[in-house]
């Protein structure tokens, strides 16, 4: 998974938010090298505050349902990850999903 290049897609109109090329893995975690495209500064104040909250659980759970809302993770392949929990720091993001496809 090294080297791989995920993305990440404005929810409502699939505007490519930024590329994650995948610089480290720890199972179930990617890490990744963010390379921001148009958009992501919109956002960035989202990942900011779901970062804030990580230690008070019903607030953390409202504000990953606005990063849920707004954007979408792809594979390296372009289907869309279904499910996923993603965090976003200046350039790095690191990230964990349910890969549902190994049971198609």
């Amino acid at each position: 998974m090294i080297d791989e290049v995920w993305t990440l897609h404005r929810r409502d109109d699939d505007l490519l938010l930024a590329e994650l090329s995948v610089t480290d893995q720890d199972f179930p975690w990617l890490y990744a090298r963010v390379e921001p495209r148009g958009g992501l500064d919109d956002l960035r104040p989202l990942f900011a505050e779901e970062l804030r909250l990580l230690e008070q659980v019903e607030a953390w759970e409202a504000a990953y349902d606005a990063i849920s809302a707004a954007v979408t993770l792809r594979y390296p392949d372009g289907q869309v990850v279904p499910e996923f929990l993603l965090h976003l720091e200046g350039d790095e993001a690191w990230w964990r999903w349910i890969d549902d496809r190994a049971h198609e």
